[in-house]
């Protein structure tokens, strides 16, 4: 299974951190569903060209959060997520978005009204 996973070399955000985030969004979507099988960590490290020390830490902290399980023998898993859980992941991938844009459209020393009349715009363009 190949997973829609991209990763920036030179965000400051660590990648195991990418790794997870993505694939909580993947859960949180609906794109993986329970039960749905996840690569091998040596396959997705070569996958990603990474160290498969990274993609371990991302699973163990998957794990532990209760998104994913290891079956030993079986392979790695989609655990059930509640859709509360999905709500607030899919929240929290929005929010951080938004923080990144706000966090660049500050960089470009647009004020508060200009970001919001730039978001306005953005939304009616979606609605078209």
């Amino acid at each position: 299974m190949n997973l829609p996973i991209r990763l920036s070399k030179s965000s400051r955000e660590p990648i195991y951190h990418q790794i997870e985030n993505q694939i909580k969004a993947l859960i949180a979507s609906g794109q993986l569903s329970t039960g749905d099988p996840l690569p091998s960590i040596r396959l997705l490290a070569k996958e990603l060209e990474i160290s498969s020390i990274t993609i371990r830490r991302a699973y163990q902290n998957l794990e532990f959060g209760g998104f994913i399980q290891t079956s030993q023998g079986k392979g790695t898993f989609v655990a059930e997520v509640d859709a509360d859980m999905k709500t607030t992941m899919a929240n929290q991938a929005v929010e951080e978005s938004i923080r990144k844009a706000i966090s660049t459209a500050r960089q470009h020393e647009l004020s508060d009204i200009e970001i919001i009349h730039l978001v306005e715009a953005l939304l009616k363009k979606e609605e078209n």
